[in-house]
């Protein structure tokens, strides 16, 4: 590798392998990827192209912008449906028409706003209900899903494609708030019966049949993380990380190692130091429990500042410009993460827009 490259391999070949995986466990449910956040980091063009190709057909997204930018990467030859998780906005509306977007309306307010565009366009406006049934983050209540349900001059004016709802639990299959959000979504999806219905992300997909309805929204899996936020040799590492080998160097026992006094060297260390760092996406609290991969074997993670990262190379010899791999198929993810303290969607989220990026089996 050059000496001043971190390099992102993003393999859309394992993309559509996760994808096969997924859409076996759905059991027939249509597989709609939710690939907001730039598809989660890895790029969204290269990836809805791919996930075309693969036969995907819907998409569901945050931001309307990010709506806009899976229009644009897929152009008029590769129609889909869009779904907006953030719904009707304030002002929303023109943009969501221009682009064909469909908004997952998540309050009354959205309803009373959508109900108003779709009079206003003589014809029916397409949505999908999004109900909160105990993950109290977004969503209308039962109540009020169930209140539309029956508000027949409301409806005339809206086309419910698709009622959702987001479990809070599914990575934790023995949480009863599981079941308990599961019954509560079956009493509303009851009273929409000619809409299509989605309860599971990635994790709720392997709850079983009873969870997958119509329509399953897989996230992080699809990039290679596990369902349960561990390693799950069923799921190929989307995202490679690397970065060279700037120099090894040695630290005696007790000699501090970088900033501060935060780190001390419990014995004397033969260290490697890395071209890359937090500027990178690699998360700070990392050290000291993540790892790297060099020299055909895990390598401590010791430090880890904006630019350098610092590993144990133990008795491994490496020479300047070799790579190190930070973040794929050896370094995995959902370890990465539980090293951080944190979630597979954060690591590849924050992987660098200025690393030189390459995609594998791409369009």
């Amino acid at each position: 590798m050059s000496l001043s490259s971190v390099r992102l391999t993003v393999d859309l070949d394992a993309l559509a392998a996760n994808l096969a995986v997924l859409r076996d466990a759905a059991g027939g449910a249509e597989c709609a990827p939710v690939v907001k956040a730039d598809g989660y980091g890895l790029g969204v063009g290269p990836v809805v192209r791919r996930l075309w190709r693969e036969g995907v057909r819907s998409f569901f997204v945050a931001r309307v912008a990010e709506g806009e930018a899976v229009r644009a990467a897929l152009g008029p030859g590769r129609p889909a449906t869009v779904y907006v998780l953030d719904g009707l906005t304030p002002g929303a509306g023109p943009r969501l028409a221009a682009a064909g977007l469909t908004p997952a309306l998540m309050s009354w307010a959205q309803v009373e706003a959508a109900v108003a565009l779709g009079g206003a366009g003589g014809a029916p406006l397409p949505v999908a209900l999004h109900v909160d049934t105990g993950m109290n983050r977004q969503g209308l209540t039962p109540g009020e899903a169930l209140a539309l349900a029956a508000d027949r001059a409301r409806l005339s004016r809206l086309e419910v494609g698709l009622v959702m709802s987001h479990l809070g639990s599914a990575a934790q299959p023995d949480d009863p708030r599981n079941r308990a959000q599961l019954e509560r979504f079956r009493e509303v999806r009851r009273r929409f019966p000619q809409s299509r219905a989605s309860l599971a992300a990635s994790a709720g997909i392997f709850l079983g049949p009873d969870y997958r309805f119509e329509m399953v929204r897989p996230g992080v899996s699809l990039y290679g993380g596990g369902p349960q936020e561990r390693p799950d040799a069923r799921f190929a590492a989307v995202a490679r990380l690397e970065a060279p080998l700037l120099e090894g160097r040695e630290a005696a026992a007790g000699e501090a190692i970088g900033y501060g006094l935060a780190v001390r060297a419990p014995r004397t260390l033969r260290l490697g130091i890395v071209a890359a760092g937090y500027a990178d996406g690699i998360i700070r609290a990392a050290k000291g429990a993540g790892y790297a991969w060099a020299a055909g074997a895990r390598r401590p993670l010791v430090i880890v500042t904006m630019n350098m990262i610092a590993i144990d190379l133990g008795d491994a010899v490496m020479a300047p410009g070799e790579p190190v791999e930070l973040l794929g198929p050896n370094a995995l993810l959902d370890d990465q993460a539980s090293a951080a303290g944190s979630v597979a969607h954060e690591c590849l989220t924050r992987l660098s827009t200025v690393a030189e990026r390459r995609y594998l089996g791409g369009d």
